[in-house]
């Protein structure tokens, strides 16, 4: 009896607190009363099923996060105080991301995960949820970490079996240099219903890569002139969505993009759009980032918005 009790308090929790159901749709659906409703949220608290993490305006430097949104139109900007321990810092941004992204993930989702580290641990911070009705998908090709937890198919699993969901994969290499491979795959009968999916996206979650994060990949640092044609590398500041960008946000591979995906302007359109930013030298990156409007939420650190600060004095 307890176990069945504790399994209903936890269903409770996860549609009050997860899915954000109203307190009269989460009477309707088990039939018990409001009254009873509130006190077993309590008791699941008390019994600690439920714990709640706080991340109060001490965690993030305010004053920076309103400079910033005077300079770029970006819906929401978070911006993590810095601690002695680093990686005390990149768990707790890393938690704080979670916790933003899980809240904007509603029933009927589609999620899109990009590859890289940033965002396996953020999948890693996720909390349980059993929503079968959300779907997991990759909206770019496979970066070819198979045997690591940055590797694109290996997160969107992870990501899924946070919520015990559905999810898709794109069985094929991030670029492909053949136009001819590359256009006709996508109708392939294994890559049709994924695609679908992809985009139907209403969330994508990205971290931010440079052109290391290419040259830590074998096969696409010995073919760059290749996968990034007629493209100046001295002019990329950072990489969204497999693309690389400049310092105003302009994507440099719009003549011959070789990514394997959906195209970049149906990404573009999805709803919301978030971006984790662990490491100070990426600050160029979220620069671009930022003037390109390549997301609509951005978490970064201390460190990486003084740099942007001082870079937009500079430029004045």
């Amino acid at each position: 009896m307890d176990i069945d009790h504790n399994l209903l308090l936890g269903k409770l929790a996860e549609d009050y607190y997860l899915s954000k159901m109203s307190i009269n749709d989460i009477s309707k659906k088990y039939n018990l009363s409001r009254y009873l409703i509130m006190k077993y949220l309590d008791e699941a608290i008390n019994k600690q099923i439920v714990t709640i993490n706080i991340h109060s305006g001490l965690d993030r430097n305010p004053e920076l996060e309103r400079r910033l949104h005077q300079e770029f139109a970006i819906k929401n900007l978070y911006v993590i105080k810095e601690t002695d321990n680093t990686i005390t810092q990149e768990k707790i941004i890393s938690s704080f991301a979670a916790t933003q992204v899980q809240a904007a993930i509603k029933p009927g989702t589609t999620v899109g995960i990009a590859w890289g580290e940033t965002v396996a641990d953020v999948i890693t911070e996720f909390k349980q949820s059993v929503q079968p009705e959300i779907t997991f998908t990759q909206f770019t090709g496979e970066n070819m970490k198979y045997r690591s937890q940055a590797g694109s198919m290996r997160m969107v699993q992870n990501a899924a079996a946070k919520y015990n969901a559905p999810y898709y994969i794109i069985p094929a290499p991030l670029y492909i240099v053949s136009d001819q491979v590359r256009q006709q795959l996508v109708h392939e009968p294994a890559m049709e219903r994924v695609f679908n999916v992809a985009n139907q996206m209403d969330l994508v979650v990205c971290g931010l890569g440079t052109l290391a994060s290419i040259d830590s990949i074998q096969p696409w640092r010995d073919h760059k002139a290749q996968i990034f044609p007629q493209v100046d590398l001295d002019q990329i500041a950072g990489m969204a969505y497999g693309r690389p960008f400049d310092l105003n946000g302009n994507f440099l591979n719009l003549g011959h993009d070789t990514t394997f995906s959906i195209p970049l302007e149906t990404i573009r359109q999805v709803p919301r759009r978030f971006g984790i930013i662990k490491r100070k030298s990426k600050y160029q990156a979220a620069l671009g980032a930022l003037r390109g409007e390549l997301f609509t939420d951005l978490i970064i650190t201390e460190s990486i918005a003084l740099l942007i600060c001082h870079e937009l004095e500079i430029s004045d």
